[in-house]
């Protein structure tokens, strides 16, 4: 993917690095109709409108691209129509045409091109090709893959985001053990689907926002530090002068946060 760096007009353009979608041939007018919906902006607040994520509000307004991370349509080949940019995510996406006259969008992986055909199948016979969704017992060990199922038959849950991949590393009668891009180790049934492939939009992390009205627009508000609050609101507050807190980082609440395990255990 291409990088587009900016002469330095202005001072937020001086240090700006965006996407060039046009060299890339992204799609970024208007969606089909008939996949997408509407989506109402909660600004971080849950159902009794107390705020429960903190820094967002405010942003452009979205229509939601629905994604069939089902891969539903089974043992017919689709036709890639074109590659679309996405607001509600950080890899790209792909409108793919079935013979049955099916329109869908699904995640696009990295070197994906428009006139690419891809299939959904259960069949051992599958070619293990890029975007062809099968399950795991079907991947060979070293495979790079995304869209990874939890359970089968769930859709994929795991492994959407731009530049991500996991690895199969080993496989067990029914299992398989898969290796994330953060490191970890997973291991999952066989039965579940997977696509093959790296996510596209590889370049997501080098994109240089370059002033704060563009992180208005993508609904994040400006973050306070609790090393600059008083006592009463943090943790961290207070102090004579400039101090850094004088403690772990914790939240407002005094949790940790970093290094903190928040994984519930399995319930037997």
């Amino acid at each position: 993917m291409t990088l587009k760096k900016y002469n330095p007009t202005t001072p937020s353009l001086r240090e700006r690095v965006s996407i060039d979608y046009k060299k890339d041939n992204i799609w970024r007018n208007k969606p089909v109709k008939t996949c997408v919906k509407k989506q109402t902006n909660i600004s971080g607040r849950n159902n009794k409108g107390r705020i429960a994520t903190f820094h967002r509000g405010g942003g452009h307004k979205r229509l939601y691209r629905i994604i069939d991370f089902k891969r539903s349509v089974l043992d017919l080949e689709g036709y890639v129509i074109r590659l679309e940019y996405d607001p509600n995510r950080s890899s790209y996406i792909a409108l793919v045409a079935y013979s049955n006259g099916k329109i869908v969008y699904t995640l696009a992986p990295q070197g994906l091109n428009p006139g690419d055909k891809i299939i959904t199948s259960f069949d051992i016979e599958t070619p293990i090709r890029l975007g062809n969704s099968i399950p795991l017992k079907h991947v060979p060990v070293g495979t790079f893959i995304h869209n990874i199922e939890l359970k089968p038959g769930k859709g994929g849950q795991i492994v959407r985001s731009a530049g991500t991949s996991a690895k199969i590393i080993k496989k067990e009668k029914d299992k398989c053990v898969l290796r994330l891009t953060s490191g970890k180790q997973l291991t999952l049934s066989s039965l579940c689907l997977c696509t093959i492939g790296i996510l596209s939009n590889i370049n997501h992390n080098n994109v240089v926002i370059g002033k704060a009205g563009r992180s208005r627009w993508l609904n994040k508000k400006p973050t306070v530090r609790g090393v600059v609050m008083n006592p009463v609101d943090h943790p961290h507050g207070g102090g004579e002068g400039k101090t850094s807190g004088g403690r772990c980082s914790v939240t407002p609440w005094g949790l940790p946060t970093k290094g903190y395990k928040t994984k519930r255990k399995k319930k037997k």
